[in-house]
């Protein structure tokens, strides 16, 4: 059990420090103190108690219609002499969050539970039941002020934070930018841990990862719905890959490499580009001397192979243009050696890209985004789906699985 000293838990002119007097007939003395506050948790009810102490002196005379008959009592007391009496008091606080983010606190006021008993005067009357009882009253009142002053919490406040904080663009190290796209949220879980209540948040969001910095759009957050349950999420992420760097790297493969072609031709390869053509297509456009010079174009189709993480091309074959001018001007080129030569150095690796994705992804969505507000996630899997030859760039679309938590620890509640 936490302890948690407040100046004050509750304060009422019934529990006096001084004499008061009953009517006519009785005069008591009553000092009650109280110690630190204390908090434990369970389930989703947070107990707020504390260990009272009190001490009594009381006397009594005779009164018959407001006419004394009698002079007072010598004084009978308990909690002076043998120590301060002590009775635990506790309160069950349960919260509810409405659809309009605001936390209701409910509370409920526990028996008090007498540690010592109050024996008074010589002949030991226990008068605990009655201390107690008088207590009960004292403690409702308590009950009404605490609901009074915490009993409605706006959440929206804080809810907003983390919206705003959903909504923004994060920048993935030369990978594209991010963005959650939130639209709905839900209340999955409501609990209490430790001296802490806990709200598990459920998310419906359209995240996307793209290459151009989208526009931030900031929304207000909604009020709590509910949508069907889905765990983890998926996004198509598009890597853009320069052809500049995919022909240097067939280039310094081939570069100066020769081809015999028949007992007295051959061709050495001087230079390799790749562009796309028709968002479907990829490119080789080989310069070469040798037997000839000059220039061809071959043709093909990038596939991928998921166990390997290779792209190579598929069907590559020389263009029509270069199969026309060739059968006219020099047939022995038109030569498949050719072809299966350059398709060996027309494969890229994508493996490194991969992991480099995961790394940064999983870099971004582990971070605290700002004090109080710490978001979890992880990458599964990306799954190379497609390919799109555009005339500048090679665009390679991936999907990437995964799962995502945001958890909020900067919204304290003070009772």
């Amino acid at each position: 059990m936490a302890e948690k000293t407040v100046d004050t838990v509750f304060t009422s002119p019934n529990w006096p420090n001084g004499w008061v007097q009953d009517e006519c007939d009785t005069r008591y003395k009553y000092i009650f103190r109280r110690g630190p506050l204390q908090m434990k948790t369970a389930g989703t009810s947070l107990f707020l108690g504390f260990t009272g102490y009190y001490k009594i002196i009381g006397s009594t005379r005779v009164c018959v219609n407001g006419t004394v008959l009698s002079p007072w009592t010598p004084s009978c007391r308990c909690g002076y002499d043998e120590g301060e009496r002590r009775v635990n008091v506790t309160f069950q606080n349960s919260v509810f969050i409405s659809p309009d983010l605001k936390a209701k606190l409910s509370i409920k006021r526990l028996e008090p539970q007498a540690i010592d008993k109050c024996n008074v005067c010589f002949w030991g009357q226990d008068v605990t039941t009655d201390v107690m009882n008088g207590l009960k009253e004292e403690l409702d009142g308590a009950k009404t002020d605490m609901e009074k002053n915490f009993g409605l919490y706006d959440l929206r406040p804080k809810f907003q934070q983390v919206w705003d904080q959903l909504n923004k663009v994060y920048s993935l190290y030369g990978l594209g930018w991010l963005q959650i796209n939130p639209s709905k949220i839900r209340i999955n879980n409501l609990f209490a841990r430790n001296d802490s209540l806990a709200i598990d948040i459920g998310l419906a969001a359209k995240p996307l990862i793209s290459f151009e910095k989208p526009q931030e759009h900031f929304t207000v957050v909604p009020n709590i719905s509910d949508f069907s349950d889905r765990t983890g999420f998926d996004i198509f992420l598009d890597a853009v890959l320069n052809y500049d760097s995919l022909s240097n790297i067939v280039s310094s493969q081939l570069k100066e490499k020769r081809f015999d072609l028949t007992s007295s031709k051959y061709i050495i390869i001087k230079d390799c580009m790749l562009y796309g053509m028709d968002n479907e297509n990829l490119v080789i456009k080989v310069s070469f001397e040798g037997s000839e010079k000059g220039i061809f174009y071959l043709t093909g189709k990038p596939a991928y192979d998921a166990a390997t993480k290779i792209i190579e091309l598929r069907d590559l074959d020389f263009d029509i243009r270069s199969k026309n001018t060739l059968l006219k001007t020099a047939t022995w080129l038109f030569n498949k050696r050719i072809v299966n030569e350059l398709k060996k150095y027309s494969r890229f690796d994508l493996t490194s890209y991969i992991n480099t994705a995961i790394t940064s992804i999983d870099q971004q969505l582990n971070k605290e985004w700002m004090k109080g507000i710490q978001s979890n996630g992880k990458i599964d899997e990306i799954k190379i789906v497609n390919f799109y030859p555009l005339r500048e760039h090679l665009i390679v679309r991936s999907k990437c699985s995964g799962t995502l938590s945001v958890k909020v620890d900067s919204a304290n509640f003070s009772f």
